[in-house]
C-alpha cells in the first residue's frame, strides 16, 4: 500500500497481519474499543503497534444501529486522528472504516494508507477516491444490507456449485454440492466483482483485501459456514482479511457476551489462519499475533522463535 509491504517476517517469510481496532465512537458493541478522548486513542495505537499490529484500523460510526453520526462529524472524530498517528507511528499503516467517499477523501488527504469499505460499496464512488489517490481498499459482503442495519431473516439461495472440501456436514458427497454454499457463492461473486472493479478505477491488485464480512447480512449459521469455507475464500487470489473478533456469531455459538469472546474469537482465528486468511481485524492484539505465528510455525510457514529443547 503507497509502496509498502507489510507481513514479511524479520526471516523474510510472509505472515499474516494484525490489524488493531481503534474506535473514536462511544457507543461500539466492545467497550474497550471506545476511544473517543484524543489522547487514550493515540496511546491504543502505540500499544497496539508494539504488540505486533502492522495496520490500525479507525472507525468514526457505530456499525450497527445508533444515533446518526453526520460526514463532517465522522471526519472530525477520525481525520485529525489519523495525522496524529501517521507523524508519531509512522511505520504504522493506517486504515479507516467508513463507506462513505468524502470520508474517505478526508481521510486520505490526512495520510490513510487503506479504506476499509465494510458497507460493501453503498457509496460507488468510495472506490474511486481510492483508486485515484492509489491507497488500498477492503471490498466487502453484506448481502445488499445498507450501512447501520442489522440482518432480519436474511436468506441465500441454496448452493449450486461444488466447493472443494464439500462432502461433509451435509453435504451430498457424491456431487461435491453443499446446499449451504449459497451464502458462499454469493459471498464469491461478490468479492469477486467489487475487487474487479477496485482494480479497474486504478487500485493496485496487490492493495486489494477482501472480506466475507462476518455478520454483516448474515446469521450465526451463515457466518460459521464461511469460516470452515475460508480456504475458497483465500482462491480469490486477494489478501484474504477476517474480522472475527468478539463479533455476535462468536458469542451466540458459546452463549457469551463480547467481553467474554476471546477463546472463541482465537479459535476462529487460529482456523481462518490455517485455510489461508492472511490479515486479521483484531480487539486483542497481542493473544491473536501470538496465535497467528503459533499456526504460522504449524504450517511451516515461518520458524519457532527459537528451537533449543533437545540440542544443547
Amino acid at each position: 500500500m503507497r509502496g509498502r509491504e507489510v507481513g514479511r517476517g524479520p526471516d523474510g517469510s510472509l505472515r499474516p497481519v494484525v490489524m488493531a481496532i481503534v474506535n473514536r465512537t462511544t457507543d461500539s458493541f466492545y467497550a474497550p474499543a471506545r476511544l473517543p478522548d484524543d489522547d487514550a486513542a493515540l496511546a491504543a495505537a502505540h500499544r497496539a503497534w508494539s504488540d505486533g499490529a502492522q495496520i490500525v484500523d479507525v472507525g468514526g460510526v457505530r456499525a450497527g444501529v445508533g444515533p446518526e453520526v453526520s460526514a463532517a462529524e465522522e471526519i472530525d472524530r477520525v481525520v485529525p486522528f489519523v495525522r496524529r498517528v501517521r507523524e508519531q507511528v509512522p511505520d504504522l499503516l493506517v486504515s479507516v472504516d467508513t463507506w462513505r467517499a468524502s470520508v474517505a477523501q478526508a481521510a486520505v488527504d490526512a495520510g490513510a494508507d487503506l479504506i476499509n469499505d465494510t458497507w460493501a460499496g453503498h457509496d460507488p464512488g468510495l472506490v474511486e477516491v481510492a483508486g485515484a489517490a492509489g491507497v488500498g481498499v477492503v471490498c466487502s459482503h453484506t448481502g445488499g444490507a445498507t450501512p447501520r442495519t442489522d440482518p432480519y431473516r436474511v436468506e441465500y439461495p441454496w448452493g449450486a456449485t461444488g466447493h472443494a472440501g464439500a462432502g461433509r456436514d451435509g453435504a451430498d458427497a457424491r456431487s461435491g454440492v453443499d446446499p449451504r454454499d449459497g451464502v458462499l457463492d454469493d459471498v464469491l461473486t461478490t468479492l469477486r466483482t467489487s475487487a474487479a472493479r477496485a482494480v479497474a478505477c486504478g487500485v493496485p491488485a496487490r492493495s486489494v483485501l477482501v472480506d466475507p464480512t462476518h455478520d454483516f447480512g448474515k446469521n450465526t449459521w451463515h457466518s460459521l459456514h464461511l469460516l470452515r469455507r475460508t480456504a475458497e475464500l483465500a482462491r480469490l487470489g486477494y489478501p484474504l482479511l477476517m474480522a472475527l473478533s468478539r463479533k455476535d456469531f462468536v458469542g451466540e455459538t458459546l452463549g457469551l457476551p463480547p467481553d467474554e469472546r476471546l477463546e472463541g474469537t482465537l479459535a476462529a482465528t487460529a482456523l481462518a489462519a490455517w485455510m489461508g486468511a492472511s490479515v486479521f481485524r483484531a480487539h486483542d492484539v497481542g493473544a491473536t499475533r501470538r496465535v497467528l505465528d503459533m499456526v504460522a510455525a504449524v504450517r511451516d510457514d515461518a520458524p519457532p522463535h527459537g528451537a533449543l529443547r533437545g540440542l544443547g
